[in-house]
């Protein structure tokens, strides 16, 4: 799997580019994964802000409340909705259609007519799974902390200048660049092991499911992991802002 993400890194920049089949497959993970995103992203963020709500009622620190779900939901919540979502509704699709040319033979007739299947069927969809992680990403985070501001100032009668003023005062642009990076690089993993249990499926249409759940299975557990190892990286590289 690491020796395919190295091809796959090899092969973006070789021409020819597939630049239609990156739209066709960027369009299909849009497709498949916004309204889910964004579905997912409004009680996300409403569940965050009302715990922390009733958390900081009960600490005394009410004007903290905006900052705090806000952070979790830029850092945390919107990247692993984002790569749950492109892995689970995008990854699955993508490693059911090569899984499907794998056992039909194309991949082989491919290569025996001296075409790299990586370039031409694997770069375009690892590309368009990057570059819709990248930009669900910003929608999950626009729609989560705007889900949280509503169901804070509405339901649980915080205060809207507090909410954004303590924001403010502790959110700082790497939040974001962290964010986006968490999903790019959720974007790549899901498309690389989608595409490589779709190139090694076992025989028959049987193996083609098993390698689907087999990959969102796998990329699900990559996720996590890389999500604890960038959060810890993270935390300690950039000092927090103070008031």
């Amino acid at each position: 799997m690491a020796t395919l993400g190295w091809e796959v890194l090899r092969a973006m920049p070789r021409r020819p580019f597939q630049v239609r089949e990156c739209i066709q497959q960027a369009w299909f993970f849009a497709s498949v994964t916004i309204l889910p995103t964004a579905l997912v992203a409004i009680p996300f963020g409403a569940v965050i802000a009302m715990q922390l709500g009733s958390l900081t009622q009960q600490i005394g620190a009410q004007s903290f409340t905006g900052a705090a779900s806000a952070l979790a939901i830029l850092q945390q919540a919107s990247p692993l909705i984002t790569a749950l979502l492109v892995a689970g509704a995008g990854g699955s699709a993508m490693c059911a259609d090569i899984g499907a040319r794998t056992i039909r033979e194309e991949i082989d007739a491919l290569e025996v007519l001296g075409i790299s299947p990586i370039q031409r069927l694997i770069v375009p969809r690892v590309i368009g799974a990057v570059l819709v992680a990248l930009l669900l990403n910003g929608m999950v985070s626009v729609v989560g902390v705007l889900g949280g501001y509503f169901f804070n100032v509405i339901l649980q009668g915080g205060t809207p200048g507090a909410y954004l003023a303590s924001f403010n005062a502790l959110a700082q642009l790497p939040d974001l660049w962290i964010s986006e990076f968490k999903a790019l690089l959720y974007g790549f993993v899901a498309g690389i092991v989608a595409a490589y249990r779709g190139l090694n499926p076992a025989g028959g249409p049987k193996g083609v499911g098993d390698a689907v759940n087999q990959a969102v299975v796998i990329t699900f557990l990559l996720l996590f992991l890389i999500n604890l190892v960038l959060t810890g990286i993270y935390l300690q590289l950039v000092p927090p802002k103070g008031l």
